[in-house]
């Protein structure tokens, strides 16, 4: 191997990161050892004040990073295109790109061409996101203790922060259909603190400049007076939280019923009453599968999965799949689509499934096919009857 190739091009880094040229480095024609790796990316960073190079390790399935200070991303270089199985090597700056590569019998080229980018990437380590809801002049937030007076998110309500960004993020695709009203009502059932009641509120009115009427739903009485004080001192004329049971509230003329993590039956309450107000849109997001599980435990049916519902995890998991399947199957029979799917990642809560009933104006009302699937799924499992049934009285 030519070394002088080799120390020119670690070299050429050197100079490119003195003289602010670094745009990338790249990594490729793996030959190693490592099971899986494809390449390797790199670029400068900004953590903390400090100047990292961020090394990308791309596997098949995953990516890896690892941040480096410039010494010590000399000396992994160095041992990457050496010992490492890396047979080409490109520096990518504003003045030019230079290729190290190993040819036939371990011989080595350096190549000088004509820069590909001419300018350099920003620093930052992690991209700006674009906020549906931005932290910056929004006085709920201040008040519910996620951001200080100045707009600034705590380090610990990040993850609630993101939480209720992504909340928002998924409801805006669901609500762009929706028929246009003069007056959008959305009732949301369990509201508890309102995080997500008044990022809803302050996205309908203040981003898609949505006339809308929201109710949420609370049984406990502190947290409504808290919610409906905090909805006075930021001027939500429209928002108004009420003390009750999901299943006492009159949600007449409601076009959008939203219930996240409505604790077992409640969930069924919820989706009932969006079922009978006729409203556009049911979103839930269940939580706790009792009612079905007791089912299943109570009959100890024998079937193809027997032998994984002995465990008790899994059986937990298999009542949540059954329960939350026939919800979908009973909202199908009253004419609406159903979609079923991630929320949000289990690191910020491990309840992360959200149910989607859209209001089908073509579909079928009563679908014989949804309660012949009902009742297989139930003569299966053991189940006698599904709370939801007797709600709809199916």
């Amino acid at each position: 191997m030519n070394t002088d190739h080799k120390t020119q091009w670690i070299d050429a880094i050197g100079e490119s990161l003195k003289l602010n040229t670094l745009v990338k480095i790249s990594l490729g024609n793996y030959k190693g050892t490592e099971p899986e790796l494809k390449n390797i990316y790199i670029k400068k960073v900004l953590i903390k004040r400090e100047e990292k190079l961020s090394f990308t390790y791309r596997y098949r399935t995953k990516d890896i990073v690892k941040n480096y200070s410039p010494e010590e991303a000399n000396y992994h270089l160095l041992n990457l295109i050496a010992t490492q199985g890396f047979k080409v090597a490109t520096l990518f700056t504003t003045q030019f790109d230079l290729q190290f590569e190993f040819v036939k019998n371990d011989k080595t080229v350096l190549r000088n061409n004509p820069a590909t980018n001419t300018e350099v990437p920003s620093l930052e380590h992690d991209k700006p996101k674009n906020r549906l809801i931005e932290s910056k002049g929004r006085h709920y937030l201040t008040e519910l203790r996620i951001t200080d007076e100045a707009g600034n998110v705590y380090k610990a309500t990040q993850d609630k922060y993101r939480q209720i960004n992504h909340y928002i993020e998924v409801l805006s695709t669901l609500m762009k259909d929706l028929p246009a009203r003069d007056m959008t009502r959305v009732v949301d059932m369990g509201a508890g603190k309102g995080y997500l009641t008044f990022a809803l509120y302050d996205y309908l009115t203040n981003v898609l400049k949505i006339k809308a009427d929201v109710i949420g739903v609370e049984y406990r009485q502190e947290l409504v007076d808290l919610c409906n004080q905090i909805a006075q001192n930021s001027a939500f004329d429209g928002l108004h939280f009420v003390q009750g049971a999901i299943e006492q509230f009159d949600s007449s003329g409601a076009n959008v019923l939203i219930a996240l993590h409505a604790c077992d039956i409640a969930t069924d309450d919820a989706i009932c009453k969006g079922i009978t107000a006729g409203a556009d849109l049911i979103v839930v997001a269940p939580c706790c599968h009792k009612q079905v599980r007791k089912e299943i435990e109570k009959h100890k049916k024998k079937n193809d999965l027997d032998f994984l519902l002995k465990h008790g995890i899994f059986l937990e998991r298999q009542a949540e799949m059954v329960t939350d399947g026939i919800r979908a199957l009973i909202m199908e029979y009253f004419g609406y689509t159903t979609r079923i799917f991630e929320f949000i990642s289990d690191a910020h809560t491990p309840k992360n499934i959200m149910l989607v009933g859209v209001k089908n104006p073509k579909a079928t009302q009563h679908n014989v096919a949804s309660l012949e699937k009902i009742k297989a799924a139930k003569s299966y499992f053991g189940i006698e009857r599904h709370y939801l049934e007797g709600l709809m009285g199916l």
